[in-house]
């Protein structure tokens, strides 16, 4: 996508001549066309500026995802901005193009990893203000993306090579961020207030479930407790006012619902008139027919057709849920969302099941029929089993012979090379595609790879590196690939802008400017050593 008009090269020179001229001799020294640089390689100047144009892009995509759900979008989860940086720069590497590449901001990696209390659990312990900040983080970030490659593609224009081609129709890194606010913080004006924050970071949707705020779980673990619809609709009118007051009109909401796997409630809702949404998660609870006799003191009784029930009550003043209710609760939370103000779902299942997510969004789209989810492809289910089992279910419904499996042992190795994990890798190759065109999943995100890469390739480096290997561990684990395959940060000094300051220092030092670039800096090992055909030095790795 091009820049805004505002933010073009020429607009920018311009601009700066007039002031130039205005304010005479004084400004001499600033050079029109280094400043008009500057300007274009910091596009978006506040976080509202990136929220206003990345919401945008998501009621672009939700749409073209409605007329063919071929469309759909897809992110992974990042715990700091570097890693943010680095996961846009290698989508733009291998797919020329940021189109339908979000982020995604996961509270259980900010509770895990940027908490000053240290590592917690996904208990909404960590700091609030610990998600804005990361926003504003990866944001940064990104737009340092965006200098650093506008500032090798002005140094080449400067070099004689026709790049202003590039430089005119350069895409940003900047792309939308999904952010988790968890269950909200607090009641409703907590939300509100820590909504404001996170969208001032630069948040263009805000994902917030129907947990209970000071009890809320992860959501693949137990324990999990839901509040009323009415609380719930209170804390997405709160976020909704949040994106009006800011002046982001086409804010995202996303609700979630924890239903599914949650069986507790904290408290019982006011019923004002037969069949409101209160008598409806009434009629979800569990209890048992009772007489006044039966009754103690301070017992909480319901009357339900004609009858008088005790609700079940836990020793800790929970309220339990019937057994074999959460589907139909799931369904009633997505249409009561939808109709009170989100755009978009997440269901929280216990498996990546494409049949049973289809089956839960088809019922909702009886009522919202443009009812769409943002899924979470999450680490916390074991995909090689899930799958494996779910071809093995549909082998033995069609009737072919499962007797080399074991059903409850297919995580084995000896089972990597069968038919059947053949079939079940397809399915996993195609659960993306499939889900989009099955089961109305407009976005597909996976919460906490970078989490698990970073521990996976540490402990992979660390077991050469201490080991035998030694320091070909590092070389021809990480260096060797990262020269090859063109990752960026393989010139880590200019990936943290030690080129871009060498520039910025010359424009406003001139010949007096001290730079880090010179023949001893280290990074010239990185050159590539195979002459340009517009150039008279040697090109760089590209990166």
């Amino acid at each position: 996508m091009k820049n805004l008009a505002q933010a073009s090269y020429g607009s920018a020179l311009e601009t700066v001549k007039m002031l130039k001229e205005k304010y005479g001799n004084t400004w001499n020294a600033v050079s029109a066309h280094n400043a008009a640089r500057m300007i274009t390689q910091n596009r978006f100047k506040t976080g509202l500026d990136i929220a206003k144009y990345t919401a945008s892009i998501m009621r672009k995509d939700m749409a073209a995802y409605d007329a063919d759900p071929s469309n759909y979008t897809q992110s992974l989860g990042c715990w700091h901005g570097f890693v943010a940086q680095q996961k846009m720069i290698a989508v733009k590497k291998h797919y020329k193009t940021t189109d339908k590449k979000y982020l995604y901001l996961s509270g259980w990696m900010v509770a895990a990893l940027r908490s000053e209390f240290g590592p917690l659990p996904d208990q909404s312990m960590h700091e609030k203000t610990a998600v804005p900040a990361l926003i504003e983080e990866i944001y940064d970030f990104l737009r340092q993306a965006d200098a650093i490659e506008l500032n090798d593609l002005y140094r080449r224009l400067e070099a004689g090579e026709d790049v202003q081609a590039e430089i005119d129709n350069f895409e940003t890194h900047v792309v939308p961020i999904i952010a988790d606010i968890d269950a909200g913080f607090g009641n409703e004006e907590a939300t509100y207030l820590l909504a404001k924050k996170m969208i001032q970071a630069g948040a263009c949707a805000i994902q917030i479930e129907n947990q209970v705020s000071d009890a809320k779980q992860c959501g693949h673990q137990d324990g999990k407790v839901t509040v009323p619809h009415e609380d719930f609709i209170a804390k997405l009118n709160a976020v909704r006012y949040a994106f009006l007051e800011l002046g982001v009109e086409d804010g995202v909401i996303v609700a979630r619902t924890d239903s599914e796997g949650a069986g507790l409630t904290q408290k019982l809702p006011v019923s004002k008139e037969p069949g409101d949404l209160a008598s409806k998660y009434l009629d979800f609870i569990e209890a048992e027919e009772v007489t006044l006799a039966d009754v103690a003191d301070n017992d909480v009784l319901l009357k339900r057709d004609g009858k008088l029930v005790r609700p079940v009550r836990l020793p800790n003043g929970l309220y339990k849920f019937k057994d074999g209710s959460n589907i139909d609760r799931v369904v009633l939370d997505c249409i009561t969302s939808l109709q009170n103000g989100a755009d978009l779902l997440w269901i929280e299942t216990p498996t990546p099941h494409v049949g049973q997510i289809a089956h839960m969004v088809n019922r909702v789209r009886e009522v919202v029929p443009n009812a769409k989810l943002v899924y979470n492809n999450s680490p916390s289910f074991n995909w090689t089993l899930n799958f494996r089992q779910q071809v093995y279910d549909a082998m033995v419904t069609a009737g072919e012979d499962v007797s080399a499996y074991d059903r409850n042992n297919l995580m084995e190795v000896v089972y990597d090379a069968s038919e059947l994990s053949k079939r079940a890798d397809e399915k996993i190759r195609s659960f993306q595609m499939d889900g989009a065109k099955e089961a109305g999943i407009f976005h597909h995100l996976i919460t906490l790879p970078t989490y698990h890469t970073t521990a996976l390739h540490m402990n992979d480096l660390t077991e050469g590196y201490f080991g035998e290997e030694g320091m070909l561990a590092y070389v021809k684990g990480v260096q060797r690939q990262e020269i090859r395959k063109g990752v960026a940060c393989v010139k880590h000094q200019r990936m943290a802008g030690s080129d871009l300051g060498d520039d910025h220092k010359t424009f406003f030092s001139g010949d007096n400017a001290l730079k880090a670039g010179g023949s001893k800096n280290t990074s010239n090992q990185f050159e590539n050593k195979k002459k340009s055909t517009t150039r008279s030095e040697e090109e760089p790795v590209a990166v």
